[in-house]
């Protein structure tokens, strides 16, 4: 039989507070969750994964009404399988892209310590090479392209 966990348990094995796991809940984004004899909410081994996804698609961007599109899904049955497969499909997308630009975030990040280490280490200012100029990461970037019509 599954183990049954009440919410400060699971709250305890998630490290998310009682009141962000509530906040879950009645946002309709925890799936199943039963009531016990004394009307105390029951979670199971399932609900922590579960916790786990809502929080990666949440940091990932996920909006949270994509989050409860999702998990109306899931409570819908495997007739919604492709739908779900295409919604995560299409986040990942976008995930690749905000890492994409984050790379290049941190490629000019890298550029301007660089900078300023040889400054630092020659006492001299030294030239600003074309590449390195925040506009030249920028328009290179999925996100520009986009914006200007190109595919990426």
């Amino acid at each position: 039989m599954a183990e049954s966990l009440l919410i400060g348990e699971l709250a305890a094995r998630t490290g998310r507070s009682v009141h962000t796991i509530r906040w879950y809940e009645a946002q309709g984004l925890i799936p199943g969750v039963l009531r016990d004899g004394g009307h105390r909410r029951v979670y199971s081994e399932l609900h922590l994964s579960w916790l786990d996804l809502m929080d990666r698609l949440r940091r990932t961007g996920m909006s949270i009404a994509e989050m409860r599109e999702y998990t109306a899904l899931v409570k819908q049955g495997s007739a919604t399988l492709k739908q779900r497969q295409a919604l995560l499909s299409s986040h990942r997308a976008q995930v690749k892209d905000m890492i994409a630009e984050w790379q290049l975030a941190l490629k000019l990040l890298d550029s301007k310590i660089d900078f300023y280490d040889e400054w630092v280490t020659t006492g001299k200012r030294p030239p600003v090479k074309a590449a390195e100029r925040a506009g030249a990461a920028l328009q290179s970037s999925p996100k520009a392209k986009s914006r200007q019509g190109a595919k990426p």
